[in-house]
């Protein structure tokens, strides 16, 4: 039997999920974009039923791409409210809109992922976490990162749910010692790949 983090559900989609995208750092500006939205719809929600859904979401936002949404409006979100195959919540759709046009003003001065990354210096936050209880839920990062983001327009980006994107996305390597991953994932962090 393979040890994998605490948090892993045992549906074959949850075990997919930790063992090939949880952790991979991401350093595609447009994919991390999708990653922070997704995470923000998740708010309330167990990680599972956007897991479910993110194939409806990908389709039904037009493959989260922020210079598409940025232009939608109202007659968007209404269409969006009737598709049964996404969280049909009006804010969190609406923030999506607002989140892009965010999105799209940070990318005038420097990609997105450069804005990410800078928080951490550009390296992957190596933990060492033996248990999920060490675990923290949010740091002192999160709550800056959620502060700026806010700054800038963005909703849904609450300390709670960056430290979730970031864990995500691979800012930091918060797989258990003890799974099969910690390693692997370590080992794909750019500075590790001269």
């Amino acid at each position: 039997m393979t040890d994998r983090c605490g948090w892993v559900g045992i549906e074959s989609i949850y075990l997919a999920y930790h063992d090939e995208e949880w952790g991979v750092p991401e350093y595609d500006s447009r994919a991390l974009w999708e990653k922070l939205i997704l995470d923000g719809f998740q708010a309330g929600l167990s990680w599972i039923t956007i897991l479910k859904k993110r194939d409806n979401f990908r389709e039904a936002f037009e493959g989260f791409h922020p210079e598409v949404i940025a232009t939608w409006g109202e007659a968007d979100i209404e269409r969006l409210l009737q598709n049964p195959g996404i969280i049909r919540h009006r804010g969190k759709i609406a923030a999506t809109i607002t989140n892009a046009q965010a999105y799209l003003k940070i990318q005038e001065t420097q990609p997105f992922a450069d804005f990410l990354w800078g928080y951490f210096d550009h390296k992957v936050e190596q933990n060492s976490w033996s248990s999920q209880a060490e675990v923290p839920t949010k740091d002192e990062r999160s709550e800056q990162i959620s502060k700026d983001l806010k700054k800038r327009g963005f909703k849904f980006c609450g300390p709670t749910i960056v430290y979730a994107f970031m864990e995500a996305s691979g800012f930091m390597n918060n797989h258990l010692i003890t799974c099969h991953r910690h390693k692997e994932v370590a080992a794909m962090a750019r500075e590790n790949q001269v």
